[in-house]
């Protein structure tokens, strides 16, 4: 793999984990009302829904984006549909900000496991970044391209695990942080509801098609 590529898909995975999006937003709420190890539990969820779209777009699976338009209009549809319910929670009179503690009963690994998986999987831009992006980084003469395929992903989701460890073990300084200065955490709230369904929005009314992009 040349240097090149592997930086390509570096600024490329920081750009994509340093936008507020669901899984930053689920991390962070669940950091603060649960605890650091809650927030790593649910990353772990993250992760394998990462390891899911990767595996499936090296092997060919998710060709059927492409192939049937209305399945990849139904996942982004869903998608959208959830950071409309993140933006309503946020925005909503009495809303809360992800950075204000509040007291929810602690779930159980396995749930905060798979809430992190199905947040990840909601989101059916992964599948079609890998499917677009991989294939731009690949040199068919470098050798093997479903390796080359899965360095390249591996490189992605490696960042977005650092970075996004990194947002959960800080989750609960920016949550003190916030706590003690009320305005600047009614403006954080006002900030991400807006960013969510923005988002939300934009997801909905895409109308791009899926495409298999080639080498």
């Amino acid at each position: 793999m040349s240097l090149g590529a592997l930086a390509g898909i570096t600024l490329v995975a920081l750009g994509m984990v340093l936008t507020p999006g669901p899984n930053m937003v689920y991390l962070v709420s669940r950091s603060i009302t649960q605890g650091r190890r809650a927030g790593l539990v649910s990353l772990s969820g993250v992760a394998v829904g990462f390891l899911a779209y990767l595996a499936a777009t090296c092997l060919g699976l998710t060709a059927v984006f492409a192939l049937v338009p209305e399945a990849y209009v139904a996942i982004k549809l869903a998608g959208a549909g959830y950071l409309l319910y993140l933006a309503w929670k946020t925005l909503k009179p009495g809303g809360t900000s992800i950075f204000e503690p509040k007291a929810l009963k602690p779930d159980p690994p396995r749930k905060l496991f798979l809430m992190g998986l199905v947040t990840n999987l909601l989101n059916p831009k992964a599948a079609i970044m890998y499917m677009s992006l991989l294939p731009q980084f690949i040199d068919p003469s470098a050798g093997h391209v479903m390796a080359q395929s899965f360095l390249l992903g591996s490189v992605q989701i490696v960042i977005s695990m650092v970075v996004n460890t990194l947002i959960v073990l800080s989750a609960g300084g920016l949550a003190v942080f916030f706590g003690t200065r009320p305005t600047w955490l009614r403006f954080q709230r006002y900030v991400m509801g807006t960013v969510l369904g923005a988002f939300a929005v934009k997801l909905a009314a895409d109308r791009s098609r899926a495409v298999v992009a080639t080498p």
